[in-house]
């Protein structure tokens, strides 16, 4: 069965119809930002981020994550234009996405406009070095992006 990649959370869930465990990427140029969620769906936390380098050294990083971490399907960050539309930064996430296909996990595409600059805010805030922002905010935005998803994962109406 091919797996399934959608920009809908009802169509998401049905294809992960027993639950289970989810990681959020926030895909970034140089970098992925990891993020993992209980297997109920109730709060994401940042995990860890990948220094990306070829493809398949990228795909073989996240595999090793998704078995370690048992994730049951992703949710990736998709970064549209603030209007909504599709930029050339969107269709290659989307072509990263598509890629993902061998890890055979369901797959979320989730707007993510502003997830990095909420993250980044809120460690200002919270007087964070500059250094250390640069060191968490892939994998904060990743847990932002998987908060949102999970958000609106639970608010789906129930069918049973």
């Amino acid at each position: 069965m091919e797996a399934v990649i959608t920009a809908s959370a009802a169509e998401f869930a049905g294809a992960i119809a027993g639950g289970g465990k989810l990681a959020g990427l926030d895909v970034g140029t140089k970098t992925i930002g990891l993020a993992t969620c209980d297997a109920g769906w109730q709060f994401a936390g940042p995990a860890e981020t990948i220094r990306r380098t070829k493809f398949t050294q990228d795909l073989e990083a996240l595999e090793a994550f998704v078995e370690r971490e048992r994730v049951a399907g992703l949710v990736v960050g998709l970064p549209l234009n603030m209007d909504g539309s599709d930029s050339p930064r969107t269709q290659s996430v989307r072509a990263f996405a598509r890629n993902l296909a061998p890890l055979g996990l369901p797959l979320l595409l989730w707007d993510e406009r502003w997830s990095t600059q909420a993250v980044e805010r809120a460690m200002i805030a919270a007087d964070v070095s500059r250094a250390r922002r640069a060191e968490k905010v892939d994998a904060l935005a990743a847990a932002h992006i998987l908060q949102g998803a999970i958000d609106a994962l639970a608010n789906l109406p129930h069918s049973g």
